[in-house]
């Protein structure tokens, strides 16, 4: 071949090339982001009640999305704020710093809520709040920035520590029941009160106007006639509840109903915000509800959990429904996934059946412990405080003292281990600089230098955790729980994935779907979909 016919063909192979490249269009970014973050729900329950669902709730998720089977947090013992904050972070709490809902301000020895701040006013509500504490960006700053302020972010919840940490820092605004009015609230913080809510407050479709008239029963007939529970002959027993008294929006917002009341708002919501209506991508943060009916355990209220499930199904059809509809079928990204779930506090009395159990004492090992150290260090409040399964130590005593506070770690470790009930102790050092396995990057994935204490006290499974001044009790166990992940609508491949994913992951993933960086703590990989 020439030099001038070799030079022709590579020619011509490059316009074929660039044609082919512009004949493919990139794939379709999502108008609008659906996160629908359920508040304890969980794989087994979710798989046990299906015989009872409709077509277009979680059925529609398996069958039609990406549904991850086996999803899981990389922290020890993640709770609602806690799990929300790593899912819009992509870190854990040893990153982003929220390690609870409550964790114990060590300047005042007082527990302090996680979206507390006294420099923001509430709106509609007398709670100070903002997402502070939450010390990098979420996705949510990033699709501001990356949009210069364009994308609209809104967050909805039943209950404020969700709301603000799914808004993040940079959002148009977060938004909670009132636990005292049943009314929807907010913090100045993210500016002023939207008139639209306002409106919606006042009129005969809030809460409040309608709480009286409420009344939760089961769903349908087939509730009583399906019992997955093994527990006593009354688990199919019919349940009727009202919601009066001073506790009536706290119990509602631990009611199946509360999930239906989160879409009505949303309905509202998107008629008076253009969510999803330009080229520019939107984010809607949603918080639902899967636990027990007012937190009490299931062997009270099997039928409600029964119905909770039923009913939660049906709140995911009618939202998918109501978004597809106003955004358009396949315009919308949803991701679906849950805060994790706690073993609930078992009744029985396990000593009656030769289980090892027991009570763990954490005020009483505080005492112990400063009468050891006081024998070996002289006078002194060596440990202020304990909170949860936490002790905190004096360290300006310590300091003033000129005494050692690894030696003094390490002998209250060797001090505490010896107690009964105690499985393992383990210290701020001891998590900084222990040896790499499984279960300790779990513990200090949860732990913060900021907020945790400076000793944590393992229990043994099925011991009790007690604090006898706050009169808290946990029982301790370690079984697991899965939850599911599911990704749903706009490119998503359906394929069932049952290699267990981190939920850390997730943030990176939805970035990558908006052509947008993954939040700035955030160094994992997104996942493939």
């Amino acid at each position: 071949m020439t030099t001038r016919k070799y030079r022709l063909s590579a020619t011509l192979l490059t316009l074929l090339a660039i044609v082919g490249a512009e004949a493919q269009t990139a794939p379709e970014v999502p108008r609008l982001v659906v996160n629908i973050v359920i508040d304890q729900l969980r794989s087994d329950f979710m798989e046990a009640f299906s015989p009872l669902y409709c077509d277009y709730g979680f059925m529609r998720l398996v069958r039609d999305g990406r549904f991850y089977t086996q999803a899981e947090y990389p922290f020890e013992g993640p709770d609602r704020a806690s799990s929300i904050a790593c899912l819009m972070t992509g870190t854990s709490p040893y990153e982003n710093g929220i390690v609870g809902e409550r964790w114990l301000n060590r300047q005042t020895l007082q527990p302090v809520g996680c979206v507390d701040d006294s420099d923001f006013a509430g709106e509609g509500t007398s709670d100070g709040s903002s997402p502070r504490n939450l010390s990098v960006s979420t996705l949510t700053d990033e699709l501001k920035v990356a949009t210069e302020g364009g994308g609209l972010v809104y967050a909805v919840a039943p209950y404020r520590e969700a709301a603000v940490l799914l808004a993040g820092h940079a959002a148009d605004e977060a938004l909670w029941l009132s636990d005292f009015t049943g009314q929807w609230c907010g913090s100045s913080f993210y500016g002023e009160f939207p008139k639209w809510v306002t409106e919606y407050n006042h009129s005969k479709e809030s809460l409040e106007k309608r709480i009286k008239k409420i009344q939760w029963e089961p769903i349908n007939d087939l509730i009583g006639k399906f019992n997955y529970f093994m527990s006593a002959d009354d688990a199919r027993k019919p349940f009727k509840h009202d919601f009066e008294g001073d506790r009536k929006y706290i119990e509602f917002k631990a009611s199946a109903l509360v999930n239906d009341e989160v879409n009505k708002f949303v309905d509202h919501l998107t008629k008076s915000v253009p969510l999803g209506r330009d080229e520019v991508t939107d984010i809607l943060n949603v918080s639902y509800y899967a636990g027990n009916y007012d937190h009490k355990s299931i062997a009270e209220c099997p039928m409600e959990m029964q119905d909770t499930y039923v009913r939660l199904d049906r709140s995911l059809a009618d939202l998918i429904e109501l978004l597809d509809s106003r955004v358009g079928k396949g315009r919308v990204l949803y991701v679906v996934t849950s805060t994790g779930s706690a073993e609930p506090d078992d009744l029985n009395d396990l000593s009656k059946y030769r289980i090892p159990t027991g009570t763990f004492s954490i005020t009483k090992a505080q005492l112990l412990l400063n009468m050891y150290l006081i024998a070996v260090y002289g006078q002194g409040q060596y440990v202020d405080t304990c909170f949860g399964n936490e002790l905190f130590l004096n360290h300006k005593l310590i300091e003033n003292q000129n005494l050692n506070l690894t030696e003094i770690l390490e002998r209250s470790s060797d001090f505490l281990i010896q107690l009964s009930g105690v499985r393992d102790i383990y210290t701020s050092n001891r998590l900084a600089n222990g040896a790499w396995t499984p279960g300790i990057s779990q513990l200090r994935n949860a732990y913060n230098p900021k907020c945790s204490g400076d000793i944590l006290i393992q229990v043994s499974p099925g011991w009790t955790l007690e604090n006898e001044t706050t009169l808290e009790r946990t029982i301790s166990r370690e079984s697991y729980i899965g939850f599911p992940l599911f990704m749903y609508g706009c490119n998503v491949k359906t394929e069932q994935v049952v290699t267990p994913v981190s939920i850390d992951r997730v943030a990176p993933t939805i970035a990558q779907f908006m052509r947008i960086r993954a939040p700035n703590a955030c160094s994992l990989a997104p996942l493939n979909y």
